[in-house]
C-alpha cells in the first residue's frame, strides 16, 4: 500500500504559471541563450533611495527584533493615512494587518472568510493565484468570462447571472492583472450595490492603483459608502508602486472582526513582518512620491510603443490597458500554423512558440481562466520591449 505523504488539498495546487514561465526562461538563459522575458510582473526600476536608506538607518540602529504581529504601530498609521489621503476611506490602526506581500494578504483573507462549500466569484481574465488559494480553505472558485469588446470590465449583467445563494465573496481586481482594465466609477457602483443588497463581501486587490494612464481614476470600493465599506476588505502593497517586489510588504484593511482573525492566523503562521522593510515602507507611503510619477511617465510610453507595435504584427491583435503593467492581446489567429513539425492549436502553443522559435516569454492566457490570449509585461527596457517584439515578428513571418 502506498503511503500518501501530500495532503489532498496540497496536491491539487497548480503550479504559478507566471513563476513556471520565468522558470523556463531562466533554464534557457543558463544555457546561455539570450532570452527576453515578457514573464513576470516586476518592475525594472531600483527602489527609491530615500526608501533604501531608511531601511540602511533601521539596521545600524538595531530596529532588527520582533515586531507586532499586525504591524508596528508607526507603520499602521502610515496605512491609515494614506487609505483617508488616497482613498478617501477612513480606517483605524486596529482595521489594518500588514503581511508578507499582498499574496499572503489574499490567503489569509480567504482563510479567515471561507468555510467548506462556500463560493467565491471571479471575472476571468485574473491573477493565477485567486484560485489555488481558494481552494486550500475548502472554498470554490465559480468563474465567468468578461468580454474582450466591453475591454474586459465586468458588467452588472454578467454579475447578476452567477451570483447564487453560496457566494461568499466577488473579487475586484482594478487595475486588473492581467488585462489592465479599470472599473469606471458608475459601473462599479451599481455592482457594489448589488453585492451589499445580496450580503457579499468584496476583496478588492489594489496593488496596481497608481499605475493607471488615459487620466483614468481608481476608485475603492470601500470608499463609495459606509455599506460598502462593512462589505469590502481592501488589499494593497508596495511592490509595484515603489519598486519593491522583494521587500515582501503587503497589507490589508477591513471589519475589525476580520482583520482580528487574520492577524491570530498570521501570529501562528509567520509571526510578524519583516522589521527593517516595515520601517522602509513607512518611507514609501509617508516620503516624495517623485519616483512613482517618473515611473508611471515611463510605463506609458512603453505601453503605446507596445501595443501599436503588437497591432502591427500579423495574427495579434491587441487593446490598450487603462493601468498596470501588461497587455492581454489576443492570438487566435496564430491558430493552425506550423513550425518544425508542430501545429499551435491554443494559447499554450503560441508562448512555446514564442519561447522556442524567437526565445521571448509570455504567459498563456489559460494561467487566467482565459484561452486564446498572451500576456506581455512592458516593465521593461525600451530596447528590450523592442527585440523582443522584433524577434516575435520575424518568428511569426517563419510560420506556415
Amino acid at each position: 500500500m502506498t503511503n500518501k505523504v501530500i495532503s489532498k488539498s496540497v496536491a491539487g495546487i497548480n503550479p504559478s504559471a507566471t513563476e513556471e514561465t520565468s522558470f523556463m526562461a531562466n533554464q534557457l538563459k543558463r544555457q546561455g541563450i539570450n532570452v527576453i522575458s515578457f514573464a513576470q510582473g516586476e518592475p525594472d526600476f531600483d527602489t527609491p533611495e530615500n526608501i533604501k536608506e531608511v531601511a540602511i538607518a533601521a539596521i545600524r540602529e538595531g530596529f532588527t527584533k520582533y515586531t507586532d504581529v499586525p504591524g508596528i504601530l508607526e507603520l499602521r498609521k502610515a496605512v491609515v493615512d494614506k487609505f483617508k489621503r488616497e482613498n478617501g476611506i477612513d480606517y483605524e490602526p486596529d482595521q489594518i494587518i500588514i503581511c508578507n506581500g499582498g499574496k499572503q494578504a489574499l490567503y489569509e483573507i480567504f482563510r479567515t472568510i471561507c468555510e467548506e462549500g462556500d463560493q467565491i466569484l471571479i471575472p476571468t481574465p485574473c491573477y493565477v493565484s485567486y484560485a489555488e488559494q481558494i481552494k486550500l480553505t475548502g472554498a470554490k472558485p465559480v468563474f465567468f468570462k468578461t468580454k474582450e469588446e466591453n475591454n474586459f470590465r465586468p458588467t452588472l449583467e454578467e454579475v447578476t447571472e452567477n451570483l447564487t445563494p453560496r457566494v461568499k465573496a466577488f473579487i475586484i481586481n482594478s487595475p486588473n492583472n492581467p488585462t489592465g482594465f479599470v472599473f469606471e466609477k458608475e459601473q462599479l457602483k451599481k455592482i457594489a450595490r448589488l453585492l451589499v443588497e445580496r450580503g457579499v463581501y468584496m476583496i478588492t486587490d489594489e496593488v496596481y492603483e497608481h499605475l493607471i494612464y488615459d487620466d483614468r481614476k481608481h476608485i475603492s470600493v470601500a470608499s463609495l459608502g459606509e455599506k460598502e465599506k462593512k462589505m469590502s476588505i481592501t488589499v494593497n502593497s508596495v511592490s509595484k508602486t515603489y519598486a519593491m517586489t522583494g521587500w515582501r510588504v503587503g497589507y490589508a484593511a477591513g471589519p475589525r472582526e476580520i482583520i482580528k482573525a487574520m492577524i491570530n492566523l498570521q501570529g501562528h503562521a509567520t509571526g510578524n513582518i519583516n522589521s527593517i522593510a516595515q520601517k522602509a515602507v513607512i518611507e514609501a507611503l509617508n516620503g516624495t512620491q517623485e519616483s512613482v510619477g517618473i515611473m508611471v511617465i515611463e510605463y506609458g510610453k512603453r505601453r503605446e510603443y507596445m501595443v501599436n507595435r503588437l497591432n502591427e504584427i500579423e495574427g495579434i491583435k491587441c487593446q490598450y490597458p487603462d493601468g498596470a503593467f501588461y497587455t492581454f492581446p489576443n492570438v487566435t489567429a496564430l491558430y493552425g500554423k506550423k513550425y518544425d513539425g508542430n501545429i499551435i492549436i491554443s494559447d499554450v502553443d503560441v508562448a512555446k512558440f514564442f519561447l522556442k522559435q524567437a526565445h521571448v516569454a509570455v504567459v498563456p492566457g489559460v494561467a487566467f481562466n482565459y484561452s486564446g490570449y498572451v500576456r506581455f509585461v512592458f516593465a521593461k527596457s525600451m530596447e528590450e520591449i523592442k527585440e523582443g517584439l522584433n524577434r516575435i515578428e520575424r518568428a511569426i513571418k517563419e510560420l506556415k
